[in-house]
Order: C-alpha cells, then structure tokens, then sequence
C-alpha cells in the first residue's frame, strides 16, 4: 500500500479522534451498514481531494465498506489532522499522501499519486484534482466526480459552460442537505472557533465586519451576532445585501466598514475582497481572516509588501506593523481558518454532508453511462432519503400526506 503521512505513530490518537467523531455520524453509519452488505462499490476505484479531518476519515471507512478502492489526500495544506492520516494507514488500510503545512510542490505530487491510481470516481473539495486531472493528458478516463464546496461548483460550471469539463460532476456542494446546514451551521460555528483559538478574543461588543451574504456568510453573521458582536455584512449582490438589511445586520461598502472594524472575515470565493484601499483604512490592531476556500480573498501580498516589518504573535496570527505604526494581524496566512486554527465543522453536520458524498458515489457508479460532461444538482430523492435518516436518528417523526391531500395538491399541479 503506498501511502505519505508524516508519522505512523500518530496512529492511535488518531484512530480515538476518528471513533469520536463516529459517535455523532448516525446517518453515515447507516450508509455503511448498507454498504458492507450491498457491496455497492464494489472493484470501483475512488481518488479523494478532501480535508483529511476526523469526519472525511469516516467517508473513507464508508466507501472501502462499500466495496472501493479509496485514496485521499488533501485539499488544503493546512487542514490535514496528521494523526488521522495516520490512523487511516495504520488501522484501516487506506492510502493516504498528505501532511500538514506540506508545500506546494509536495501538494500537487500528492495529487499525482491520486491519479496514478487511474480512478473513476473523483471526489473533490475546491476542484483542484479535476482541475490537474485536466492539465495533464492522462490515458484513462474518469466516470464522474462528486464537488463538495461552492468555490469548487463555480470553478466547474464555468469549466462546463466553456465545454471544458471532460466528465460529469455532481454538485454535492448544492444538495440542501448540505448547503443548508453544512456552509450555514458548521462554518459559523467552526469560523468562530478558529478566530477563537488563534486569538483568544471576546466577540462580545466588538464589530465584525462579513464579507458575503451567502450561505456561509449568513452563518458567521447569525453566530457572531450570536456572541454579541456588532456585526456589519458587506455584498455585491442587491438581493443578498437587501436579505442581510432584512435579517437585522448593518450593509455597506467595505470602504467605508474597514475604518470601523475589528474583526473582518471573508467568505466570498472571489479574489481582493479585502483590498489595498481597505488595508490602508483599518485601525490600530484590526484582525483579518479567511474563511473561504482559496488563499486569494484579502490581497496578503500587499499587506507584506507595505508593512515595515512583521512578527508571529502567537500560533496562526501574523501581525503586520504598517507605515504608520498601525498593527493589521492576518489570521492562517489568508488560509480557512476553520481548517488551518481549529478542527473544521463538527461531526453532527459533517454527517449530512458525507453521507451525500457517499450516495452521490453510488449513484454515479449506477448511472454513468447516462450522465453528460456537465455538472449535475444532486438527485432530490438523495437529498430527501438523508433528511429522513437524520430526522430518525433524532428520533423526530413528522406528518405525512393523506390519500385526499395529495389528490388534491395533485389537481393543482395539472390546473384542474
């Protein structure tokens, strides 16, 4: 088995973070129970560009269950829990090529050894391994892909639009058993969590500035607000922006919210979010972070450039003293700081979304042939078979249809 992690033994640790994190994955369990059965996946060869976190460990184990042949490496250098990665080798015989803080070069060979497997079914996480996939002339062709996050969405539909994309895609990312809960409930609380735990900062009285409106970014705003905070939302759309008013939270440019700020945190996916003219506007000690997929949200480059000098503070927090003496600490290099200071979102959503992963799997290997080089929503019935497990493993019932409702709601749906 090939494999690269930084060290096996990290193994058992490893493997009791990953048991934890399985206690609160009731509807991922299921699955696999289902999938050591059936056998589902049986001989298919799956390649994995995810977070190597406690909760993808559990995706792992439930795809080998079903039958694949599963490799993982990381989808971003600063996320992998490096006692996990070994755990996944060690105890449940997965290969996996990933080590935290890896450089760049190491990132994109881990990527080729995913490859070197020739897989059929990819499952991405910021669409980096479809991307290298399509750079590369390599002399097998894959089946289809699963995309777990928006960033990665919009990366492949533009590719689909410019009839680029070489195989289909399903859209995991817009299942609303994951965008719903996932980008709303887990980044808010993890986004938190690692501004937290690399600060140490009270949010309580103090005004965070979100950039973005959407799902993720409605979750940081509602949880900051939660805490205390004053918490201004800064969009380009009219809709969101108008949404974000209706909601309670103060909109405006960030021009004008990076002279009151404290705390700004992106979640846009778009580039510069964050620019030079808002840099040179910040107060005296402004904090500013990421929580959006790629590290291109807050334009770093010139916040180094144009700082006189810089200092590590503490774990993931770089502060830069500017010209003028102001202090603009950068929190992960620009990186998730969900991922990079704190664990990622907690298992109990996570759930949802893996298990969207898996039956997306599944439902690609069953239907290959009749998907087209697009990128697909995912299929209703998925979506509304895994709000059912998670209901039941709730242990919440909720109402059903009568024979006369349904004659009746059906009357309307064809005008009679």
């Amino acid at each position: 088995m090939e494999y690269d992690v930084k060290d096996l033994n990290l193994a058992d640790a490893g493997k009791k973070r990953i048991e934890w994190a399985e206690r609160n994955m009731p509807v991922l369990r299921a699955i696999r129970k289902r999938f050591e059965e059936e056998k589902p996946l049986n001989g298919v060869r799956i390649a994995g560009c995810l977070h190597v976190t406690t909760e993808t460990a559990n995706l792992m184990r439930t795809l080998k269950a079903g039958g694949a042949e599963v490799r993982l490496a990381a989808s971003n250098p600063l996320s992998t829990q490096d006692n996990v990665a070994a755990a996944l080798v060690k105890h449940y015989g997965i290969s996996v090529f990933s080590i935290t803080g890896e450089d760049n070069e190491t990132y994109y060979r881990h990527l080729a050894s995913l490859l070197d497997m020739k897989p059929q079914i990819t499952m991405d996480d910021g669409a980096d391994l479809v991307a290298t996939y399509h750079k590369k002339n390599y002399d097998f062709d894959v089946l289809g892909g699963t995309e777990e996050t928006t960033t990665g969405v919009i990366r492949l539909k533009a590719m689909a639009d410019n009839k680029a994309l070489k195989y289909p895609i399903i859209a995991v990312n817009d299942a609303l058993t994951k965008h719903l809960f996932d980008n709303r409930y887990g980044t808010g609380q993890s986004t938190l969590d690692g501004i937290i735990r690399a600060t140490n900062i009270l949010f309580a009285g103090i005004n965070v500035v979100v950039a973005g409106y959407g799902w993720c970014s409605r979750g940081i705003a509602t949880k900051a607000r939660g805490m205390g905070s004053n918490v201004i939302v800064t969009e380009v759309d009219p809709v969101k922006a108008l949404e974000a008013v209706m909601d309670g939270f103060r909109v405006m440019k960030m021009e004008k919210a990076a002279a009151i700020g404290d705390v700004f945190i992106t979640s846009t996916g778009d580039i510069n979010v964050i620019d030079k003219i808002h840099l040179d506007k910040m107060k005296d000690n402004a904090i500013v972070c990421n929580s959006g997929h790629f590290d291109v949200e807050i334009n770093k480059n010139y916040l180094k450039d144009k700082a006189k000098k810089s200092y590590t503070a503490r774990d993931f927090v770089e502060t830069y003293i500017m010209e003028d003496g102001r202090r603009i600490n950068l929190l992960a290099d620009g990186r998730l700081i969900n991922l990079s200071a704190a664990e990622g979102h907690p298992s109990m959503v996570m759930d949802m979304s893996f298990a969207n992963q898996s039956l997306s799997a599944e439902y690609i290997w069953n239907n290959y042939k009749k998907l087209e080089k697009k990128v697909y929503v995912i299929p209703t019935a998925i979506d509304v078979n895994i709000a059912k497990l998670k209901l039941k493993t709730l242990g919440i019932e909720i109402d059903e249809l009568t024979e006369e409702q349904r004659k009746y709601l059906s009357s309307w749906e064809i005008g009679t």
